[in-house]
């Protein structure tokens, strides 16, 4: 071969090496889109996951958040991930109603002591039910809210105290409001303070955090802890942009599944106890004691939620039975022995 054609081969051949070296080590960067503003609990729980991906993958991946509805809003997450606009996604089943019909049963009132049992019993069931509701992206996290409690402006002691109130709820919550006797009123979190100074509400239907995070008890002075309905959450990851990435990354996608769900989940109790004790010695926050009897008569009051929960999707060939059986099981089962928060 001419010398000036080797050496020209050679140096095309070292450039080439050189280019693969350099796209081998420039990390793959994921985008997750998130809807709550960055203080609260999912958007805590999106950042830790970052961090933990990027470590354990040891830089290989990189990970741009977007909180507060930046690149996607609420109800188009899903979507937006399934179809790449994002490549993960945290998102509330319960805002999409009826798409999500094995996640609605944890979503129903349970009366669940804690986001750990709840999301305990959320990752089971998605487990072995294995729904379709998720067939076009790839999970990597589950988990809940705790369960909602009635923050109000006036007192609340007992259920009788309930009739007749404003309460800003949503979803499920908000008929276990109507059905308690309150009166719901649907609203963004973001404009329940506002009206909660107006008087056009007396009180928001919500899990705990929101006390410090969102300054609620300076709105509402009086919590009723009730054990009101969960609010469940899926991550999402865009299925083939998860099956591209090496098979070792996605091992630690898959080995941080359960392990970051469970995480969340006691993060946002110890959260939820660290509110109300901010709440107490700053804005003077009581807590109501709920007795056996109003515990009795709320689970006999919206027990037929459950029922007809159950009649509406076993028409869509949903086996509603079979999930509330599973789901009662496996909280009783997480239950014992956990105190509560």
């Amino acid at each position: 071969m001419n010398r000036n054609l080797f050496f020209l081969a050679l140096a095309a051949a070292l450039a080439g090496g050189c280019a693969r070296k350099s796209d081998e080590a420039r990390p793959v960067t994921l985008t997750y889109a998130n809807f709550p503003p960055p203080a609260t609990f999912p958007c805590v729980q999106m950042e830790r996951w970052a961090d933990e991906v990027e470590s354990r993958s040891s830089g290989r991946i990189a990970v741009q958040t977007f909180p507060s509805g930046t690149l996607l809003a609420a109800k188009n997450i899903f979507d937006g991930v399934a179809d790449g606009t994002a490549d993960i996604g945290c998102f509330a089943m319960s805002y999409q109603p009826g798409r999500f019909p094995v996640s609605e049963a944890i979503d129903l009132p349970h009366f669940f002591p804690s986001s750990k049992v709840a999301t305990r019993v959320l990752l089971d069931t998605i487990a072995h039910f294995a729904p379709a509701e998720f067939s076009r992206v790839k999970i990597l996290a589950l988990f809940t809210c705790p369960p909602a409690v009635v923050m109000s402006s006036k007192p609340v002691e007992t259920l009788e105290d309930l009739a007749g109130m404003s309460l800003r709820s949503s979803g499920t919550a908000a008929e276990a409001v109507r059905r308690l006797g309150g009166i719901p009123v649907a609203m963004p979190q973001s404009e329940a303070p506002d009206a909660l100074q107006k008087g056009v509400v007396n009180g928001n239907v919500s899990s705990g955090e929101v006390l410090m995070d969102m300054n609620y008890a300076a709105y509402c002075p009086f919590v009723y802890p009730a054990d009101l309905p969960v609010v469940s959450f899926a991550v999402v990851m865009n299925a083939a942009k998860y099956q591209a990435l090496p098979a070792d990354v996605r091992a630690v996608l898959d080995g941080l599944m359960e392990e970051h769900s469970l995480w969340t989940a006691a993060y946002v109790d110890d959260h939820v106890g660290k509110s109300i004790a901010w709440a107490r010695e700053n804005r003077g926050l009581k807590v109501a004691a709920v007795t056996e009897a109003d515990r009795s008569r709320m689970r006999t009051t919206l027990g037929p939620l459950l029922e007809d929960y159950s009649a509406r999707v076993e028409k869509a060939g949903v086996p509603g039975t079979e999930l509330l059986r599973f789901v009662g099981e496996r909280r009783d089962a997480a239950t014992a022995g956990e105190p509560r928060p």
